[in-house]
This record gives structure tokens, C-alpha cells and sequence, in this order.
């Protein structure tokens, strides 16, 4: 069964987000006959990258609110976060435009690695401040992720993977998701928003079910004759 979970790596409640459907999935007895696919969402399109400033600072501007308000919002978030384990070091993080980095998570799937990418990419915005838009910070995260980072240099410099990026956006405009994260469960159920893993596990269960009676079932009359069987008894 495939889950699609669209999320853009600034999002604090994304993180959040997945850690609360991790917990969910980690207890699920189908969770491996479970696909999930990451897809890219932007919160902030237009938004330009500015190491000089942190979080506090680009939201207070953003929000047109005081810099008090900001810090107030963003350590609500951080005590959220804290409860399942994240580290939110906002004072650390640096306001940057995620489409590379959703560029790289496209890359990393190639190869089979987009989960471990989007993790990743989570702990160093959030939690290490790292800008997420430079090239070096994410051949360095390829590198970590045993990724090669030469094929990424190339990728990011021949503009390799900007059309999945948008095709993604675009599928979420047709689907109507206005907020992230926005888990779609095989096309047929949706979770929006960081809820908790109780909302995840209902909502697994539900779908899991309804996929699983769906799948073709084969039965063989089988005519039995002289063969070997996998652990090397031949009769």
C-alpha cells in the first residue's frame, strides 16, 4: 500500500508530523507491504535565502508581528516537538528556500534513500542550522547518506530534478492540499496536520484493510511431481 506524504523541510509541524506517524507505522503488523513516497511543497516559494538572519527575525517580518511574538510562537512549537524527542534550535536556523532541497530528497529517491534524506534534511534545519540551500551543505549530506556526490554536483548543476519538484506541487494543487503535512493514504484517505499517532494507526488500519481485500488473490491445483524445495531436499 502506498502512502504519499507531501511536506516542505521548513515546516516545523512536519517534522513533527512524521515522527507522530513513525510511532504509528513502527506498531502496524502490514508495515511492510507499506510504500511511502515523499512529495515536495513549498511554504514560502518566493522566500530568499538570508544567512544573516534566523527564524525569529524572518517571521516576525513575515507575520508583520513583533519579534517577542515570534519567539513566543516558535517555542511552542519547540516544546511540541520536544515531547516526541526533536530538538528545535530556532535561534540557530536559517531562513532558506527549499526547492534544492527538495531537488536533493528527488535525487536521494532515485536511489532509494528519500526517507532517510528527508530525515536528514529535517535534523539539520531544525536542529543543527545548516542552510539547506547551499550546494556544499547538501553534497555533504549526499556523502553522509553514502549518496554520490558527484552525481548530485552534476544533478544540481545541470537543473536535474526541478520538473519533479513542480510536477509535485502541481499534483497537490489538483488534490486540493493547502497545508502541510498532508498524508494520502492509497489515494483514498488523507491525514492533514501533525496529528497525533492515534489518528495515523485508525486510518492505516482502515486503508491497509481495504487494500488488502482488494489485491488479487491466486490459488494453483497443483499436479506434484519429483523437485527440490528451498532448503535443498530433492525427492
Amino acid at each position: 500500500m502506498k502512502i504519499e506524504i507531501w511536506s516542505d523541510i521548513m515546516c516545523p509541524f512536519c517534522y513533527i508530523g512524521k515522527r507522530r506517524f513513525e510511532e504509528a507505522l513502527a506498531t502496524f503488523e502490514g508495515k511492510n507491504d507499506v510504500e511511502i513516497e515523499w512529495k515536495s511543497f513549498l511554504l514560502s516559494p518566493e522566500l530568499k535565502t538570508d544567512p544573516t538572519k534566523n527564524i525569529h527575525q524572518y517571521l516576525a517580518e513575515h507575520k508583520n508581528i513583533s519579534l517577542e511574538e515570534a519567539k513566543g510562537m516558535n517555542d511552542y512549537v519547540t516544546n511540541m516537538a520536544a515531547q516526541i524527542g526533536l530538538t528545535y534550535n530556532f535561534d540557530k536556523a536559517i531562513p532558506a528556500n527549499s526547492f534544492n532541497a527538495h531537488r536533493f530528497l528527488h535525487f536521494a529517491k532515485k536511489y532509494g534513500k528519500q526517507n532517510e534524506a528527508e530525515e536528514r534534511l529535517f535534523k539539520a534545519y531544525f536542529t543543527e542550522g545548516k542552510n539547506i540551500d547551499d550546494a556544499q551543505t547538501l553534497l555533504l549530506l549526499a556523502i553522509e547518506l553514502e549518496l554520490d556526490a558527484n552525481k548530485l554536483a552534476d544533478a544540481m548543476n545541470n537543473g536535474e530534478f526541478t520538473n519533479d519538484v513542480i510536477a509535485d506541487i502541481n499534483e497537490a494543487q489538483q488534490l486540493g492540499v493547502r497545508g502541510v503535512p498532508f498524508f494520502v493514504f492509497n489515494r483514498k484517505y488523507a491525514v492533514s496536520g501533525a496529528q497525533e499517532s492515534e489518528a495515523f494507526t485508525q486510518t492505516l488500519e482502515k486503508a491497509f484493510e481495504e487494500w488488502q481485500a482488494a489485491q488479487p488473490k491466486t490459488s494453483f491445483e497443483t499436479i506434484k511431481g519429483e523437485s527440490c524445495d528451498i532448503d535443498g531436499n530433492c525427492d
